[in-house]
């Protein structure tokens, strides 16, 4: 979908790569630009290979040197976008800053990921994923009133609020140069995307489903909507909210007749109720609650591993995981027209340096770019 799209990115951690990997599955073409002697975080020696850099090229350049920033220059001339995810300020001080880069190329349009953003009294503090979202908001009704917060790990802060959002500010960008002729720069924060996130739950303030109390709103509080045990410690999770399908849930767990149930919407009783459900799914392993309520309209579903769920008929045949060279990695996503895309493989470290350094010495673009 995104074939002709020419990316540079400037290696980081976490979102920024995420929305390059997620962009190369679409089809642009990633050009990877990584530090030579990087490692993941807790890594010694060669370091593994990363699913979240496949469909890229990989070249190594040091850009506090003269070669690797002109390395940078040179190839944001031909291309459409730049990602980068380092602190306010660093990209300026390497002569890689948005005006240094737009003087070479008008056109292009600068991705920035930060966790803070590029401004306020924040901006130059280190953090990470649950930091972002904590100062948000958007960690506050994650957990129940007798327990603490709990981050699910880099999805609503680095993915949600930061790759996605830089995602779609890019793509918007890119339609706003090919309009106007001029680039873009896009200043994508976790606390900006994870709070715009909020909207929604925001939005049940005027029924008065969204309380400043902890576990006392319909998603945190309510007996329907939340996170039961099994008797095997396996958990499954309940979204029962309308009252047809409350009514089928009470019905299939044999409490239809039960009068403490009577009141769904009863604020009062939510925190007994849930004692009660838990009691019910606490009675019996995860399998039975599946054979029981899966695939009705209770709005149920097991909580799977990563692996289980690879192994889930559902996601089975709508292709949602694959393995390849022994990784578990989900398949690119949205899907068009009815189409799983085939991502890219892993590139080594480096494994394109040597050509594209060549074809731009000699500005051979269409060796630079994939056709």
């Amino acid at each position: 979908m995104l074939s002709g799209i020419k990316i540079v990115e400037i290696c980081g951690i976490g979102p920024g790569p995420f929305c390059a990997m997620h962009l190369a599955d679409l089809g642009a073409d990633v050009i990877a630009v990584e530090r030579e002697n990087a490692l993941p975080l807790g890594m010694t020696g060669k370091p593994p290979a990363n699913p979240i850099h496949r469909g890229k090229r990989s070249v190594v350049a040091d850009l506090k040197s003269p070669e690797g920033r002109d390395l940078v220059l040179k190839l944001i001339e031909s291309a459409d976008v730049l990602i980068e995810g380092m602190r306010p300020g660093v990209m300026e001080r390497l002569g890689l800053g948005p005006q240094d880069c737009q003087a070479r190329n008008p056109r292009l349009v600068y991705g920035r990921m930060t966790g803070w953003g590029q401004d306020g009294p924040m901006a130059h503090v280190a953090g990470h994923d649950n930091n972002y979202i904590a100062l948000s908001g958007a960690l506050y009704h994650s957990g129940t009133a007798n327990e603490a917060p709990s981050s699910p790990i880099t999805l609503i802060g680095d993915i949600g609020g930061g790759a996605l959002y830089l995602t779609i500010g890019i793509l918007a960008g890119v339609l706003n140069a090919r309009q106007t002729g001029k680039g873009t720069v896009v200043d994508a924060a976790i606390v900006d995307g994870s709070a715009h996130m909020m909207q929604l739950m925001l939005s049940l303030q005027g029924r008065g489903l969204l309380k400043e109390q902890r576990g006392k709103s319909v998603h945190d509080g309510s007996h329907f909507y939340a996170t039961y045990r099994c008797a095997d410690d396996k958990y499954v999770a309940l979204g029962s909210m309308e009252s047809q399908f409350h009514a089928l849930l009470l019905n299939k767990l044999g409490l239809e007749d039960d009068p403490r149930f009577a009141k769904q919407w009863d604020m009062s009783r939510w925190e007994e109720l849930r004692g009660l459900l838990a009691e019910v799914f606490a009675s019996q392993p995860q399998e039975h609650w599946c054979d029981l309520l899966e695939g009705t309209d209770v709005c149920f579903a097991p909580v799977l591993s990563p692996r289980e769920a690879s192994q889930h008929p559902h996601m089975v045949e709508r292709g949602v995981y694959f393995e390849r060279d022994g990784l578990l990695q989900t398949s690119p996503a949205p899907r068009f027209d009815g189409r799983v895309q085939v991502p890219g493989s892993i590139p080594a470290r480096g494994e394109h340096t040597a050509g594209i350094m060549s074809a731009l010495d000699v500005g051979d673009l269409a060796a630079v770019w994939k056709p």
